[in-house]
């Protein structure tokens, strides 16, 4: 049984080889020292690094990257060692961002050299924090325990080793951060020369080396990698300057791995790009053998020098579901190449443009007889002559984009698919649980009118926000607040079907918290058909009451798995999926019920309670900074289309559009019913 460790709780360890796996929403140096029986470190000697990457019983990554594995035999330490602390710090030299909370809380798990997980600890909480010390694996009395730390450094991995006692600190932080980056430039492979457009990398089916293994702990397990893209994918190639004569086209690889977005409106396009660590980890998250290649392609084969017509579930998995999840997640990652390096094109032609004008202007005999003139006519001719170049590669990547959407669209099941899908007339409760869900769609101004579905890992590792605040679109022309909030309510009560829908009987249960009623007439699709357990609660006391009856089931929960008892939970015990949606926050919260809220958006998710939120952060402002850890915890979504969504694999401002039902549709009347038939038939 796995415990699922708080920050301060400990867990004995009952095998001396373990691995620790590390997932992160951006690109992390991960280090260890070794203390001595008072936690002391020694010196230099006792901390391994990327620079120093092996002590024995010890060894870590050499470079940085969003997923690590590092090697720890406690046998094979030094008697003198009783402590290792796993230490975890964002690179420096501007790549990547600056601060553990304008990324995915990492995830640390500590598992047997057969993969089985003996412990957990998801890092929450992290705000200014760029060094953080994960992990504590100590001795005492003989035996072996981990111990969950999330003991955080705003002034980085040279103020937490100072706080380790090393007089060196400075000049060993100057000395990992020179590695890193040494590591870094390794890593980075130039573009395939010749590559066509119908090329794809190899999808490789083993498990990645340090650094490539995407995140696999469900929907939020972070994100990865670092080329252009959001969820964590592992490029082939960067997205500097390059030839844009159309002769190289980076390949896809198509990521299993969740989507991980910096969600908040004050981190527009918070991270830039970096570079790539490995090749892509293909495993199910949930499997612990490779998955089979992708199927071979049934489209006849195109004409010679062609690309191949588009097929739908063209990617590894051991499912059509998984197959289409990852080919979609391979779609995002060849729009965000695309549009990186028509991007980068356009830069290097405007800024050989000036230097040419420079060039130009700067001798004063070219003033005469109109020299200036023509040169200026010549620069402006190959400035726009590169820019139609890289426009004409975009292009013709978007009309392949939009061929091979064309085809996977009508083919992705409910869980995936729009609400004006075909699939949804003809819905049955599914037997098997979702791989995951589709909360709205992606775009990019160059790419428009293509979207690309978001899709989120099922189970939910992090609460949802809808924002019903700051009411704008972006052609300006929503300013209404109140029909706002009530699209926001729709957003949500969407959302909620959704989840209801692609769950199997009584697996996925909903709860709403109304304070005011100000929202029934949204909350009628769910109220109407039976779908939820019980009538939204209004008031103080509802809230006061659904918040006390999710909380106890956490908390038992919790010390059911902790205790590993989980077959002790009372008989009767509901243990479906929890979704608690809530409108209008903070009105009719008091402070004890936002302390419970609080313990439900950081605890909740491991044990299967979930919160959708349809709030204005500005509405709770009275709080101050204390909610500001609960905002950080979800993800921001909004009901109208925002461009507000940044992924940390390129720094792209994805426009997001929410996934709403269409006006005058009447699926959610069609599809709630059988919904809630099938859980009383469950009962």
């Amino acid at each position: 049984m796995t415990a699922e460790l708080v920050r301060g709780q400990n867990h004995p360890l009952t095998q001396v080889r373990l691995e620790i796996r590390i997932s992160a929403g951006s690109p992390v140096v991960a280090a260890a020292t070794l203390g001595d029986e008072h936690g002391t470190v020694p010196g230099a000697a006792w901390v391994v690094h990327p620079g120093a990457p092996a002590l024995p019983g010890v060894e870590v990554p050499r470079q940085a990257a969003a997923d690590h594995r590092l090697a720890i035999d406690l046998d094979a330490l030094q008697d003198t060692v009783h402590r290792v602390d796993v230490l975890l710090a964002l690179p420096g030299g501007g790549r990547g961002p600056v601060r553990f909370g304008a990324v995915a809380a990492p995830f640390v798990a500590v598992t047997g050299l057969d993969g089985t997980e003996v412990a957990t600890y998801t890092l929450t909480g992290l705000d200014a924090e760029r060094a953080v010390v994960a992990l504590e694996l100590y001795r005492r009395q003989g035996a072996w325990k981990v111990r969950a730390v999330g003991q955080g450094y705003a002034d980085g991995l040279a103020a937490l080793l100072t706080d380790r006692g090393l007089p060196e600190a400075h000049r060993l932080a100057a000395e990992i951060e020179e590695a890193v980056a040494q590591g870094l430039a390794r890593a980075i492979p130039a573009p395939a020369p010749g590559a066509t457009d119908t090329e794809r990398a190899p999808r490789p089916n083993g498990p990645a080396t340090d650094g490539g293994s995407p995140a696999a702990h469900g929907a939020g397990a972070p994100p990865h990698t670092t080329t252009p893209g959001p969820a964590e994918p592992h490029g082939t190639s960067e997205p500097g300057p390059r030839p844009v004569d159309g002769t190289t086209r980076p390949a896809r690889a198509a990521s299993g791995a969740a989507a991980h977005f910096t969600a908040d409106a004050a981190l527009p396009g918070a991270a830039g790009a970096s570079s790539t660590t490995g090749p892509v980890d293909y495993t199910h998250p949930r499997r612990r053998s490779a998955a089979p290649p992708p199927p071979p392609p049934t489209a006849p084969a195109a004409p010679a020098g062609q690309p191949r017509q588009p097929v739908a579930g063209d990617a590894t998995g051991w499912s059509m579901d998984e197959r289409l999840y990852n080919q979609v997640w391979g779609m995002f990652e060849d729009l965000a190449r695309a549009t990186a390096a028509y991007r980068s094109a356009v830069d290097f032609a405007d800024t050989r443009r000036e230097k040419e004008l420079d060039q130009a202007l700067s001798d004063p005999r070219s003033r005469i007889g109109g020299q200036s003139d023509a040169a200026r006519e010549a620069a402006r001719a190959r400035h726009a002559e590169l820019v139609g170049q890289a426009r004409e590669v975009l292009d013709r990547d978007l009309a392949q984009l939009r061929a091979e959407a064309d085809v996977v669209e009508p083919a992705l099941p409910p869980a995936y698919a729009r609400w004006d899908n075909p699939v949804w007339h003809g819905y049955r409760v599914p037997m098997e649980f979702p791989m995951a869900l589709r909360v709205g769609d992606l775009h990019l101004p160059e790419s428009d009118p293509l979207r690309i579905p978001m899709l989120l890992r099922l189970p939910l590792e992090r609460g949802l926000w809808i924002d019903s605040g700051r009411p704008r679109s972006l052609d300006g022309s929503f300013t209404d607040s109140h029909a706002l909030r009530r699209l926001a309510v729709e957003t949500a009560v969407a959302m909620a079907a959704r989840l209801l829908a692609v769950h199997p009987a009584g697996e996925f249960t909903v709860h709403v918290v109304d304070p005011a009623g100000s929202a029934a007439q949204p909350l009628e699709p769910l109220t109407r058909s039976g779908a939820l357990t019980g009538p939204p609660a209004t008031g103080a006391a509802g809230v006061a009451d659904v918040l006390a009856g999710l909380t106890e089931r956490v908390d038992l929960l919790h010390m059911a798995v902790r205790g590993g008892a989980a077959d002790a939970l009372p008989p009767g015990f509901d243990t479906s999926q929890q979704l608690l949606l809530i409108n209008d926050f903070p009105h009719g919260f008091d402070e004890r019920a936002v302390t419970r809220l609080r313990y439900l958006a950081d605890e909740g998710p491991a044990v299967g309670v979930h919160l959708l939120m349809v709030a204005d952060r500005e509405d709770s402002a009275g709080y101050g900074p204390l909610l500001d850890p609960l905002w950080r915890s979800l993800l921001r979504l909004t009901p109208v289309p925002d461009d507000h969504l940044a992924d940390p694999w390129i720094g792209h401002a994805w426009t997001y559009e929410p996934a709403v039902v269409p006006p005058g549709s009447q699926i959610l009347g069609q599809v709630l019913p059988q919904v809630a038939a099938a859980r009383t038939n469950s009962l």
